[in-house]
């Protein structure tokens, strides 16, 4: 039991000589999802606290993303994340994209999808109240539908 504890010890310091890359690229503010739509404060706040580190090239990391192998996954999440949807450059997205992303990110707040569970353990700011939730749907719904007003033009 002992040569294990030893051996787990030994890869827990072997791997933390294998940190994860935390460069963010640079900013792109003309095509920023909260800046193109000019976004009022109150949203942009429920939002950025709670999409934007692993939704936009703004991520921040905390104390944890210096130990590995939580390090690693905490990459992983902003990687898949940005993947999937990224705030940061959303005005690069066709518009018929847009929408898309829109109605995803409607659906996953109404199904309490988002922002994951495993999110508020470092960050309780995140956790969005009922009524916040349907603060952000009811936003993404009237961006979702100016969008495809636009489209019909």
């Amino acid at each position: 039991m002992k040569k294990i504890l030893v051996v787990i010890l030994v890869a827990f310091i072997i791997i933390q000589f294998f940190p994860i890359d935390k460069t963010n690229p640079a900013p792109t503010p003309g095509m920023d999802f909260l800046k193109i739509k000019n976004t009022q404060p109150e949203v942009a706040q429920l939002i950025n606290n709670s999409c934007y580190d692993c939704h936009s090239n703004e991520s921040r990391y905390p104390w944890y993303s210096n130990i590995a192998p939580a390090s690693w996954i905490l990459k992983n999440h902003i990687e898949e994340g940005r993947k999937e949807l990224n705030f940061s450059t959303f005005a690069t997205y066709l518009p018929k994209q847009q929408v898309h992303k829109l109605d995803e990110c409607i659906e996953m707040i109404e199904r309490s999808e988002m922002p994951l569970e495993s999110y508020y353990i470092g960050h309780q700011d995140a956790k969005l109240t009922d009524a916040q939730r349907k603060i952000l749907v009811d936003y993404f719904k009237k961006e979702k539908a100016e969008t495809e007003r636009k489209m019909a033009l």
